[in-house]
């Protein structure tokens, strides 16, 4: 595993992350920015990085923002809006070629530094708000985005669980926002909460390739203008507290022709704990891979699901079970599915299974060096838990996890809500 470490740094309120290497051809730079996850703001910050990539000061219409990305060498330009814990997260990533292999006259890495710092801080604007034509055609965008998951069954089965269990917390809200909210939203007002935003947010900004933490730190200075007055945000975590009262079934109807059961579970362990390792392990047990035990019992030996798996959301302390089955069979898949929970509590697991888990866990794991982003991905892990976690230590919890162990991290997963989607006629 590589030895090379990020090193750390601040420039205003920018936290400033860079592995300085020359095993990469291109320069991988991934700015994170969360606030908190807010029913009032969550939609117009969704909205806003649809809205900032139609076009800049300097290129304001999204032709020329295109135009000029392909003479930086075809540079890669991208975002994401997605929540962490209780927060909602924008990433913006670019991905430029490294000097050395290409004939340029200026840096490409500050070619990039300029193209970022413009989009993130100086949209294209009209009469001093954001364009009226590039603000309705992303309100349509991301409508389209948020009806796509109604019509993705999986998805919105998925979304639906979450939804209800934390149906008292920020977490039950989606990134993209709210379709109800699209409507009222205005140039005007979009431009507002874009620089509320813009003063509030907590920024990472990472960089791997051949460069320096020196060099990264003057370009961030040169490039993003902030203003005096932003303070830097630090995230806070909060661990949740809240235990799972009596399980909770809701079931809904649509036209559908599969039934679609999710299991929301809780527990204590996040990121941050020492028995995180244990999670890692007891998820991939029950339903994280081809060989767990949802896997093998729920759809290979009873042929009771199309699909059936887990995931586990190391930063809010979630624990979901999705799958796809026959409606008349809920009844059993249900008990199925439970005793799969049982089995684990009761320490039911057998050494095959906990071998494959490792070896997975570990390929992962090392895959990680295999690409910049993956290593930004994980650092950032560290950045916004705050707890420092080096893949090689993970690697030796994990590898030392025993059967007790795995069944000490069962024991605190209390299933907290049953979502069940069916079709409309009755059966």
């Amino acid at each position: 595993m590589n030895k090379t470490a990020f090193q750390h740094g601040n420039t205003g309120r920018m936290r400033i992350h860079v592995l300085p290497t020359k095993r990469f051809k291109t320069f991988a730079v991934s700015l994170y920015t969360g606030i908190p996850l807010a029913e009032d703001t969550v939609t117009a910050t969704a909205l806003t990085p649809f809205v900032l990539r139609r076009g800049t000061e300097s290129y304001p219409e999204t032709r020329q923002f295109r135009e000029q990305l392909e003479q930086m060498y075809g540079a890669g330009f991208g975002f994401d809006v997605y929540k962490r814990g209780n927060y909602q997260m924008v990433q913006f990533r670019m991905d430029t070629i490294n000097d050395s292999f290409v004939k340029n006259e200026g840096s490409l890495l500050e070619d990039s530094f300029a193209f970022l710092g413009e989009v993130v801080t100086r949209p294209a604007l009209e009469n001093g708000y954001f364009r009226s034509s590039y603000v309705q055609a992303e309100k349509e965008n991301v409508r389209k985005k948020l009806e796509a998951i109604v019509n993705d069954k999986i998805r919105y089965a998925s979304e639906r669980c979450i939804e209800e269990m934390c149906r008292n917390e920020p977490y039950r809200l989606h990134p993209l926002g709210q379709r109800k909210d699209l409507e009222g939203i205005t140039p005007e007002s979009l431009y507002k909460a874009y620089r509320h935003w813009l003063d509030t947010a907590s920024m990472d900004l990472y960089v791997v390739g051949d460069t320096t933490l020196e060099e990264v730190e003057q370009l961030v200075d040169k490039y993003f203008a902030f203003g005096s007055d932003s303070k830097e945000c630090a995230y806070k975590q909060e661990v949740s507290t809240r235990k799972a009262d009596e399980v909770r079934t809701v079931v809904e109807k649509m036209e559908v022709s599969q039934g679609k059961l999710n299991l929301g579970l809780r527990t204590s362990i996040t990121y941050a704990d020492e028995q995180y390792a244990a999670v890692l392990m007891y998820n991939g047990i029950l339903g994280g891979y081809p060989h767990s035990k949802l896997f093998m019992n729920v759809r290979e030996k009873e042929s009771l699901a199309y699909y059936a798996s887990s995931r586990y959301d190391g930063h809010k302390g979630i624990g979901t079970i999705q799958s796809g089955i026959e409606i008349q069979n809920y009844e059993k898949a249900l008990e199925i599915i439970k005793k799969q929970l049982e089995e684990m509590r009761a320490g039911n697991i057998t050494d095959l299974e906990m071998s494959q888990t490792k070896a997975m866990i570990r390929n992962l794991l090392l895959e990680i060096d295999d690409s910049a982003f993956e290593m930004i991905a994980y650092d950032f892990n560290r950045q916004f838990s705050g707890k420092d976690r080096p893949r090689a230590e993970l690697l030796q919890q994990v590898e030392a996890i025993q059967i007790e162990d795995v069944k000490a991290a069962a024991a605190t997963f209390e299933l907290d809500t049953i979502y069940f989607l069916k079709g409309q006629k009755e059966e």
